[in-house]
């Protein structure tokens, strides 16, 4: 079965679906700060691995607003697929993006999105039901909903229709995989540092106190690793 297979670098792709603030406010199933760090990590994780990446947004101008700044700066080369409907896959636009990805082997299809039991489950029910061979893995913590049970009962649904729950880290891992993989080791552990919260200050603690990583002085204190080196 291919959804035994684990997320690759080569199998993947990566689409955000309204991150814009409108929606942002609506959310009440996760701390909206929290969403945000989890949304532009994922992004980063995506850029480091060489991800695909499709950006769309639903009425910007009249209601919805512009898609984070953090996410542009991730992906400042990407065009935005601005759509009028709530559910994504009704645009041919975002559709003829996901399947030029997927022509290229890339059919596991990471998605990320406001809200969840909206624009996340009409765009997954819709492919995986115009598609058979599409596989869709909803990152739970860089989407949100306008309640808990929102959030939830929406994931729920998807699960039945076979969508695949993941969280935004756990992608990042999957995608690395193999700590001998060095071309993305150092990228992928300052962005668990900068992202990953409690585990990226054990990497911290780990350089400093454990491997005795190289530290530095200023103004007579000893302060940590020099990041610059």
């Amino acid at each position: 079965m291919s959804k035994l297979e684990v997320l690759t670098p080569k199998n993947s792709q990566l689409i955000f679906i309204d991150q814009q603030p409108q929606m942002a406010f609506g959310v009440q199933s996760i701390d909206r700060q929290t969403l945000k760090n989890n949304v532009v990590g994922l992004a980063k994780a995506a850029k480091i691995f060489n991800i695909p990446t499709t950006i769309t947004t639903v009425e910007t101008l009249s209601f919805s607003g512009h898609t984070y700044p953090e996410l542009l700066a991730v992906f400042p080369e990407n065009d935005i697929l601005e759509r009028t409907s709530m559910n994504s896959w009704d645009d041919q636009n975002v559709r003829d993006a996901l399947a030029k990805n997927a022509a290229n082997g890339r059919k596991k299809i990471v998605v990320s999105g406001l809200w969840t039991e909206v624009c996340n489950t009409t765009f997954a029910l819709s492919a995986l039901h115009d598609v058979s061979d599409y596989e869709i893995y909803m990152v739970a913590d860089a989407s949100g909903g306008t309640s808990v049970d929102a959030h939830k009962y929406a994931m729920d649904r998807m699960v039945q229709a076979g969508v695949i729950p993941v969280t935004w880290q756990q992608v990042l891992l999957e995608w690395q995989r193999d700590w001998a993989h060095k071309e993305t080791y150092n990228a992928v552990t300052g962005l668990v540092k900068e992202h990953s919260g409690g585990y990226g200050m054990g990497i911290d603690y780990a350089v400093t106190m454990v491997h005795k990583g190289e530290e530095r002085v200023t103004h007579g204190k000893t302060i940590g690793p020099n990041p610059a080196k």
